[in-house]
This record gives structure tokens, sequence and C-alpha cells, in this order.
């Protein structure tokens, strides 16, 4: 939201609430929203988690590994076609309010563990969503070929407030530090070399994996 207002751009928010874990980044995103002054919209597919299982972010039983982001455990945590479902719900709003495009924010340390996160998928919904309307609308991925640190780095240049975003897989009061999201969150925050306001239960190492 931040990189596209500051870009000129009109924007309207959506969070999708999927029977996720961490339901609590749906709050993050609504207080975020109400302080740009952006329209936020829920759209509530919890239901659909109930079909979408053997995930430890929609299965209860599962628990979430924990570790470096990069490692294979990390794929215990993938949502079967969970950003089709998403895109293809945004892409229907921007396309009922005559919006040119979705923008969505998958960025290159989400490559290796999430397959629809990769540049191809990107570059397929995009070609789908195009064909959907008469309407023509297509996605935009600015940070698509971003490492999560220059994330970090654009962010701080725009003013985001970090403390008031969520990261956690966990899900709980605040961050685990134990999770891979809390781990590459603290490695971008370094790396980056910003501040990190994050409160985590337990402090992340910062170990790149071999």
């Amino acid at each position: 939201m931040h990189q596209l207002m500051a870009d000129g751009d009109q924007v309207l928010a959506l969070s999708v609430d999927y029977g996720q874990r961490h339901r609590v980044e749906l709050q993050y995103a609504q207080r975020s929203a109400e302080r740009l002054g952006v329209q936020w919209r829920l759209a509530d597919l919890s239901s659909v988690g109930q079909l979408l299982g053997g995930s430890s972010l929609t299965s209860p039983e599962i628990a979430v590994p924990h570790g470096h982001y990069a490692q294979q455990s990390m794929k215990q945590t993938v949502v079967a076609n969970r950003n089709m479902i998403m895109l293809s719900v945004a892409a229907g709003w921007a396309i009922s309010q005559r919006a040119d495009r979705v923008a969505y924010a998958a960025h290159t340390g989400d490559h290796a563990i999430y397959p629809d996160c990769r540049p191809e998928f990107a570059e397929a919904v995009d070609r789908a969503i195009r064909l959907a309307d008469w309407h023509e609308v297509y996605l935009y991925c600015p940070f698509v070929r971003l490492t999560k640190s220059q994330i970090v780095a654009r962010g701080a240049e725009l003013g985001v407030d970090f403390v008031r975003t969520w990261s956690c897989y966990e899900g709980g009061v605040i961050h685990c530090g134990r999770c891979g999201t809390c781990f590459e969150r603290r490695e971008a925050f370094l790396e980056a070399g910003v501040a990190d306001p994050t409160e985590y239960e337990a402090t992340p190492m910062y170990q790149r994996p071999e």
C-alpha cells in the first residue's frame, strides 16, 4: 500500500480469511489500511481452509516448523493453491471496481518454498486475468525480483511503521521468533541496516543456511 500510494495510485485493499492459523495478520492489515485512509475489505473464505489441509497454516494438528525459512521443513507451510484462489477473488473485485490492476507482493525469498510465488506463476496468472473479462485487469508484481531486505529498505524510505506489521506464522500475541517467517524478518532488517522494532518471544539467530 505504501509503495502504490507513493506512486500516486488510488488504492483499494483486500485481505482474505482462508482459515489461517495466523489470522492476526488480518487485524494488522485492516489497521494499516485505516492509517493510510485506504478502503479495506475482507473476503471471508474461512470454510475453504477445510479443503486445503496438509499445511501447518490450515491444519491445527500440524505444528508450524521452526528454523530457517529456506529449510525443507518450511514446505509444511505451503497451502494448496492459496495464491491462485486469493488472486482470483482480488481480480473479481478489481474488475467490478473497474480498477486496472491487482498488486501482488510476492518476493524472491518466497520462490524456493512457494511454487505460487514464482515469476512464472505470476506471469501465467497475469495472462489469465487479462482474459477473464471484457474489462482488462493485469497483475502487478513490483517486488517479485526483490529480496526481503530490499523491501525493508524501501519500506524505511517510505516511512512504514514496521512495529505495526505482522509476519509470524504462529499467530500469537507477539512474534514467536522461532518460525521461518520470524527468522526471515529478522534477517531482512539486519541485512538492510534498519533497526528491527519487532518484539519476539525468542530472538531469531541470524544464520544464513548453507
